[in-house]
């Protein structure tokens, strides 16, 4: 699992570090780990895995970082996006920073949650939609479990 193996995997970078550093995976089906020491480790996901990466960290004042990724691991050969911490990148389907637009973010993972959907099992399509309304501050639509029939049964058709 390090960078520059033939690995088809995408890899993310975690650290933790108790009220510095937090980088996490929110949700995702990950396909391997491997802890480096105490405070760190890899994760890898398969090509075509969706799942959301948090950064946190603080100062002595404070928050100073916060965001969430919400990413599709991308086969070799693919086009990506570099984001920090993952190798070598994903297509990013979903990207906010900043507590108050993380927060929504997160309400909206509960919400699909609460509905009995896996939130690595949401249409692509939801999550840039999410992205789109939340980068111009306009609120956007929750995801139904009628949508994710429809989802589902279109995947079911796609190459």
């Amino acid at each position: 699992m390090k960078a520059g193996t033939s690995s088809p995997r995408t890899l993310v970078h975690l650290t933790w570090r108790e009220k510095r550093i937090e980088q996490r995976i929110h949700f995702g089906r990950v396909a391997a780990e491997q802890r480096i020491d105490r405070h760190r480790r890899v994760v890898s996901f398969d090509p075509g895995a969706i799942f959301a990466f948090v950064r946190w960290a603080a100062n002595d004042y404070g928050t100073v970082v916060s965001r969430i990724d919400i990413l599709r691991a991308v086969a070799p050969g693919e086009s990506y996006q570099t984001v920090p911490l993952v190798d070598p990148g994903g297509e990013i389907l979903l990207r906010a920073h900043g507590w108050p637009k993380v927060e929504k973010v997160l309400n909206a993972i509960d919400a699909i949650e609460r509905i009995g959907v896996d939130p690595v099992d949401v249409s692509p399509d939801h999550w840039r939609h999410i992205h789109n309304r939340l980068i111009v501050n306009e609120p956007f639509s929750g995801y139904s479990r009628e949508q994710h029939r429809a989802w589902l049964l279109r995947r079911e058709f796609q190459p």
